[in-house]
């Protein structure tokens, strides 16, 4: 007999992540920080070299409570993981069981399908209203009967979030036996009227959480570093089912220090301000459609016409030294993500973007 996995497996694809960059090009395709981290982040994962032979805390205090007193927060209802990633899969470790529906935006984040199949789950997609989560469909796909309801505010690839109100009124629709996650690990790149941090939901509700990441603003990606913040009854659940030492000691340090530089995270959200507004302005004017983003990177619509498709364009970006993000796999075979880069990258983009759509 040959040995094989628990049923539906093997039927799982697994992520894949945006394509590396060869010597000498660019990579915009992960949505990484463009100025780098933090360097007193840089500083402080440095100085932990000395300590490499110790377990770290297996609750990660210090950043636990540093986190706590930067958003307000009570340190005993966060959880960190390696990345928001983990914490994912934790949830629907502990929640999910074979034939339990999760429900997720249209365009949502791969990761959500993977959390619901590696438990033998079933993904149900609400249909989307011009690439923006509609909370109607959502509320309408869930029924009474979801498990787990995934929604990213604001939303990779589309780079579209939905108002505060939104996520309340989704909140009160679901049955309190259905698990409400809500996703921002771009919610630092956002100010736009009406975008609420729904951390206060977790207060009201039990049955509601939010996961952020140091991957984005922070610029901590290669290090694998997130949170969670829930009510007691879940926490004390995703505690039972993470490894005891799911954070290393580096990681909790520098987490520390990037939390506490606010510096460089404004500086971040500065750049990437003016640098969105430039990518998406200039892209427009070629013709082509740009969805209206607030993450730190723009989804690009190309036409179907051979030699003008987003696979065209893709292969072409390449042929100028920038690795860009097809999203086929999102069901969005004729857009790119590109994400944002320092000022020569993006009018790189640009430029290499001019030429293909004149040639």
């Amino acid at each position: 007999m040959t040995l094989r996995p628990r049923p539906g497996i093997l039927d799982i694809k697994p992520y894949a992540p945006g394509a590396a960059a060869p010597a000498g090009a660019v990579k915009l395709s992960s949505n990484e920080n463009a100025l780098g981290c933090s360097p007193k982040a840089a500083a402080a994962f440095k100085a932990a070299i000395d300590q490499l032979h110790v377990y770290p805390d297996s609750g990660a205090a210090a950043l636990r409570n540093v986190i706590a007193e930067a958003e307000g927060l009570k340190a005993e209802q966060i959880v960190c993981g390696a990345g928001s990633d983990e914490l994912l899969q934790l949830i629907g470790r502990a929640y999910l069981a074979p034939g339990d529906t999760v429900v997720q935006s249209q365009y949502g984040f791969l990761v959500y399908r993977l959390v619901a199949m590696q438990s033998g789950a079933r993904i149900a997609s609400a249909p989307e209203q011009d690439y923006v989560t509609d909370v109607d469909a959502l509320i309408e796909t869930a029924g009474d009967n979801a498990r787990i309801v995934f929604v990213a505010n604001p939303n990779n690839p589309t780079g579209t979030w939905v108002k505060g109100e939104d996520i309340r009124r989704l909140r009160d629709a679901l049955p309190d036996t259905t698990l409400l996650v809500v996703d921002c690990a771009y919610g630092e790149f956002v100010d736009a009227p009406g975008y609420e941090n729904p951390l206060g939901l977790v207060e009201k509700y039990d049955n509601v959480v939010v996961t952020r990441t140091f991957s984005k603003i922070h610029g901590l990606a290669g290090l694998r570093l997130g949170w969670m913040y829930g009510p007691r009854n879940v926490v004390d659940v995703i505690h039972r089912v993470r490894g005891p030492f799911n954070v290393n000691l580096p990681a909790i340090k520098t987490g520390v220090a990037a939390i506490r530089d606010r510096d460089f995270v404004a500086r971040s959200k500065a750049h990437n301000d003016h640098a969105l507004a430039y990518l998406t302005g200039n892209i427009r004017r070629l013709g082509l459609e740009v969805t209206p983003s607030v993450c730190n990177f723009v989804l690009i619509h190309f036409g179907e016409p051979a030699g003008k498709t987003a696979e065209d364009a893709n292969r072409f970006l390449a042929r100028q030294g920038l690795i860009v993000r097809g999203v086929q796999p999102y069901g969005l075979p004729n857009a790119l993500r590109v994400t944002v880069g320092l000022d020569e990258h993006n009018r790189a983009v640009v430029d290499a973007l001019t030429a293909f759509a004149a040639a």
